[in-house]
């Protein structure tokens, strides 16, 4: 830790059955990430603005929230706390549409806490996405893991060991084979490769509409990436993860009973809740539930050899 405060402050007054941890674990990859973890009940989270690098902390003081940024985006920053927390995630309707599924009218009530963040920040994400496709979560995290650190740049404020992610004109310029030992393969990596060079067009978008046009104009982007981006950064309560290897199956399990389904039946399933529908998959995920698994969990793999 060193001495320096917070260069912007901001208290914010959460509803009381608000969970700040079950709301921003959508910014955190693991507990291990190191660019966000939450530490003695504080939130972390480092991250790149438009006004240049910074540190959000979210720290709950008896009923309170208080948001201190560090660093030249601390205004930024802690002007987007409260999306952030997901105080400004829009239930308006949903709880009329939640009572047409009683498991879905139940799980609404219990975890009327939960909120989806908003971060209004789209690479950092699209990092994220891009190196969770099509492999194991443990393989996703080592190679996200492994690139920040490679590309290490400190985060500002108190904590030593949080880094800021990759600058994305340093992710564009880097070679595919940069990211090989790291184990993303050349798909993957130019993938990356591209939508880092796309960086800022992919940040001006008025909405999460016409971000998912932009995402899936990028050569090996598709509406699962997409999903999972605008989710985030824009706080789509309605975004699906097309494609997706589980949340098919947990879908149709949760809401019909059936412990196999296929992307044309989750969404079928799915549809009385329009609008809504990434925030139901949001509560059956934060609920714990599966379908039942009858066959070898998929293979973490290794590059090692090419």
């Amino acid at each position: 830790m060193d001495a320096t405060g917070p260069a912007a402050r901001r208290v914010l007054r959460p509803p009381a059955d608000h969970r700040l941890g079950a709301s921003v674990r959508a910014l955190t990859f693991s507990r291990y990430d190191p660019c966000a973890r939450i530490a003695d009940g504080v939130f972390w989270w480092a991250t790149r603005t438009p006004d240049g690098p910074a540190t959000l902390a979210l720290r709950p003081t008896g009923g309170d929230l208080v948001a201190e940024g560090y660093g030249p985006g601390a205004g930024w920053v802690v002007d987007s706390a409260d999306a952030v927390a997901g105080l400004r995630d829009d239930l308006t309707g949903f709880a009329e549409l939640a009572r047409s599924h009683p498991l879905v009218a139940r799980l609404a009530a219990r975890h009327r806490g939960l909120r989806m963040p908003t971060t209004g920040l789209v690479f950092p994400r699209v990092l994220r996405a891009i190196l969770e496709q099509k492999v194991t979560g443990t393989e996703a995290y080592r190679g996200y893991a492994a690139i920040v650190r490679h590309f290490a740049e400190p985060a500002p404020g108190p904590v030593r060991s949080l880094l800021l992610p990759p600058d994305p004109a340093a992710v564009a310029a880097a070679p595919y084979w940069v990211f090989h030992p790291f184990g993303v393969e050349q798909r993957r990596a130019e993938t990356l490769r591209r939508a880092a060079a796309l960086a800022d067009r992919l940040q001006r978008c008025a909405d999460s509409a016409e971000a998912t046009r932009r995402l899936t104009a990028v050569p090996g982007i598709g509406p699962w990436t997409a999903a999972e981006v605008v989710r985030v950064a824009y706080g789509d309560p309605d975004a699906v993860s097309v494609g997706d290897y589980h949340v098919p199956n947990m879908v149709t399990w949760a809401l019909a009973g059936e412990p196999r389904g296929d992307d044309a039946r989750m969404l079928t399933l799915l549809e009385p809740f329009r609008g809504h529908r990434g925030r139901v998959c949001l509560l059956l995920a934060a609920e714990g539930l599966h379908a039942p698994r009858y066959g070898p969990r998929m293979p973490i793999r290794s590059f090692a050899g090419y």
